[in-house]
């Protein structure tokens, strides 16, 4: 079992940055990754890290403004945003499953962030 808490959501304008953070407890050792959910929409997959932080994927509409990375000592997984944009208004999640290609269907959620980002 693993337990998440994200934090670091909040309030920017559009061209602005966020840090997210994921505090896993538990049992620690698992890929993690992060999921959105904007109004009105499905939950969709934003970037995957895995226990070592070799392999990272992002989703296509995220590359290049988004850093996903992982403190192993801190039992803690980071989502950098920048340039922000409007359409990336959403609930954030941090999620953990036992691989990258496990992402699809994590087993571990935490209770979501919210970031809104102005115009």
């Amino acid at each position: 079992q693993v337990q998440l808490v994200e934090s670091g959501g909040g309030l920017v304008q559009a061209g602005g940055s966020l840090r997210l953070s994921c505090a896993a407890s538990g049992r620690t050792l698992y890929a993690m990754g992060w999921f959105r959910q904007a109004p009105g929409k499905e939950r969709e997959f934003v970037a995957a890290i895995s226990r070592g932080g070799v392999t990272i994927n992002y989703a296509d509409s995220v590359k290049g403004r988004f850093t996903i990375s992982r403190d192993n000592a801190k039992n803690t997984m980071y989502l950098q945003m920048n340039s922000l944009k409007p359409e990336d208004t959403a609930v954030y999640y941090c999620s953990a499953a036992q691989t990258v290609q496990a992402m699809g269907v994590p087993p571990y959620w935490g209770q979501g962030t919210q970031v809104t980002v102005s115009l």
